[in-house]
């Protein structure tokens, strides 16, 4: 069992930035793949970005890229997802996930393959 607990997220002004932490705790965290995916109220939950296990590899929605950054510290049993430059459509409930990936260079965008979640954290922007 692993359990995920979001923080970080808040209401703030477009073009602003908020970073979102994940704090895990239980099985090694070390040997799940982790994922930040999010939810707007009316739409599927979408893949943001994730990072393999091994910490080889990272991977970010078009949406996203180039404005938010995954990252982790293993020794903290934690991921972070720095956003910048937040717009409009970047509103959502944000969720992590963990996946016990066998491939330590892979984290997937699908969220049906991740096995723990978070509750989430809300981020707000206004205009």
């Amino acid at each position: 069992q692993v359990q995920l607990i979001e923080s970080g997220g808040g209401l703030v002004q477009a073009g602003g930035s908020l970073r979102l932490s994940c704090a895990a705790s239980g099985r090694t965290f070390s040997s799940y793949a982790m994922g930040w995916f999010r939810q707007a109220p009316g739409k599927e939950r979408e893949f943001v970005a994730g990072f393999s296990r091994s910490g080889i590899s990272t991977y970010y929605a078009e949406s996203v890229k180039g404005r938010f950054t995954i990252s982790r510290d293993n020794a903290k049993n934690t991921v972070y997802l720095q956003m910048n430059s937040l717009t409009p459509e970047d509103p959502a409930v944000y969720y992590c996930a963990a996946d016990l990936e066998r491939n330590p260079a892979y984290a997937s965008r699908w969220s049906p393959v991740y096995d723990y979640w978070g509750q989430g954290t809300q981020v707000t922007v206004s205009s």
